[in-house]
């Protein structure tokens, strides 16, 4: 790589931070950083460890975390900060050497790869992804691996995508059969026809399952992005406008003799009209709830990726040019967008959320007491929609105090809609903590009889007669005499 390429890259990564923020233990950090605190300090969790560690097996996600932990010897923060920013600029630099080989023009690439570092954090249809996290999870590392594998194909250099499919099997199983269908797609679309290249997606959908238990249909139903039929029409469109379009920029290409743009386009259109289709018939939920759980939909993800950089290259290519004010025109509004829509998201917690520098939100502020001031093997009961609680921003309480929990209605309900085995208990532990917003010390005793909790955490103004030695202007923390 030239130093200047890696000098742009390395200001667009930063750019890209800056637009998109950070947020190290918030929405599915909840779920994969404890298997890492877990790895590291096999005390911590002796309670419900099976919500988090259901993801945790089949990953090596937080194996390679906890070996980043150990052989640097820096905070956990720390390294997953560097992860979290190396995975930008991997993700960027892939997208650079793929753009490179659609576009002969240097404008053209640079703007593909400018308007996905601005895109970020833009929502995926109705997937429930973003095309980059605001915190670490295997779905950040996948995406570099998977943009890395797509370029080998269009190189011939089977091996080294074999390589970096790999490594995204090892670190998200269920992520990377999608790129593999799609290099699939087009070596199929380059070798053969379009026969193949369809039959190339349905890869994924070779896997049976048993029956899920009656608990876990309520637990399906309330993630409707398992269903593509219960879509909003604004989620369809997302879903389907792209294929128009990428039809319309294959067809530019190939009157501008752009033949791997053309072949990239095509081969996108096949892979995901045959997703479309799977997830129509999978949406049937009394037939097919426990074959939903794969998420054909979440297919897209790909798909935006490379929408997106195709339309920043035309769009540098034939629009911006060599404009400077044309560029400032089309990435100052939606830089900034991006950046209002996030801060929308997360607004009692900084933007950027440094390492060693204290957090300003609260709930986090108490999550960091527990974990300095309690022991490790206490058992704790929060409210179990928690972290849907303004001012909270859907930061994880184990990933930060490092403390078992009883299970909530968000992360919990998650890990069990994609392990319908846990749904029983999942079920019961909800149950036990249903009105909770009328507890009183009597039901706080009831939950330490049945589950062992010694801590509960609770709202201002609290309820009288429990010791709490922790408080602050929205949260307590009370012991469970």
């Amino acid at each position: 790589m030239k130093l200047r390429d890696f000098l742009l890259l390395a200001l667009l990564t930063l750019g890209a931070l800056l637009v998109q923020g950070y947020h190290p233990w918030a929405e599915d950090a909840a779920l994969y950083l404890p298997g890492v605190e877990k790895i590291l300090h096999p005390e911590l969790f002796p309670f419900n460890a099976q919500f988090f560690e259901s993801h945790a097996h089949l990953t090596l996600f937080p194996n390679f975390i906890a070996a980043s932990v150990r052989m640097s010897h820096l905070p956990l923060e720390v390294v997953v900060f560097f992860w979290q920013v190396t995975s930008i600029f991997l993700f960027l630099l892939a997208c650079l050497q793929l753009i490179s080989r659609c576009f002969p023009d240097e404008k053209a690439r640079w703007a593909g790869v400018g308007l996905i570092a601005a895109l970020l954090t833009l929502p995926v249809a109705g997937t429930a992804l973003y095309i980059l996290d605001q915190y670490l999870n295997p779905r950040n590392l996948v995406a570099f691996a998977a943009i890395f594998a797509v370029v080998k194909v269009i190189d011939r250099k089977y091996l080294q995508a074999a390589l970096f499919l790999a490594f995204a099997a090892a670190i998200h199983p269920l992520m990377s059969v999608f790129v593999l269908s799609y290099c699939v797609v087009l070596l199929c679309i380059e070798q053969f026809d379009l026969r193949y290249a369809s039959l190339a997606c349905l890869l994924p959908f070779g896997i049976s399952f048993d029956p899920p238990p009656p608990a876990y249909h309520p637990v399906a139903l309330s993630h409707s992005y398992f269903y593509l039929l219960r879509w909003q029409w604004y989620e369809w469109l997302g879903a389907i406008a792209p294929l128009a379009i990428l039809w319309w920029f294959s067809r530019i290409a190939l009157s501008r003799q752009l033949r791997n743009l053309d072949r990239l386009c095509r081969a996108l259109i096949v892979y995901e009209l045959v997703y479309l289709v799977t997830a129509v018939v999978l949406s049937i939920p009394a037939r097919f709830e426990s074959l939903a759980r794969l998420q054909p939909m979440r297919s897209l993800y790909l798909l935006y990726v490379l929408f997106f950089l195709f339309a920043g290259g035309l769009l540098g290519e034939y629009v911006l040019k060599n404009r400077v004010w044309r560029w400032v025109v089309l990435f100052v509004p939606i830089c900034a967008g991006m950046f209002l829509a996030q801060r929308d998201l997360f607004p009692a917690s900084a933007h950027v959320e440094w390492p060693g520098v204290a957090s300003k939100n609260q709930w986090v502020q108490a999550f960091q007491w527990i974990r300095a001031s309690t022991p490790s093997d206490a058992i704790f009961a929060l409210d179990p929609w928690y972290m849907r609680i303004p001012g909270e921003d859907e930061n994880g309480f184990e990933a930060i105090a490092q403390r078992s929990m009883l299970a909530d209605g968000v992360k919990a309900s998650g890990a069990v809609s994609m392990f319908p085995a846990m749904a029983d208990e999942w079920l019961r532990q909800m149950q036990a903590q249903s009105g909770w917003s009328k507890f009183r010390p009597q039901d706080f005793r009831r939950l330490q009889a049945q589950y062992g909790v010694s801590w509960v955490v609770l709202q201002q103004p609290g309820i009288a007669g429990l010791d709490c030695p922790y408080r602050n202007v929205a949260v307590l923390v009370c012991k469970v005499d």
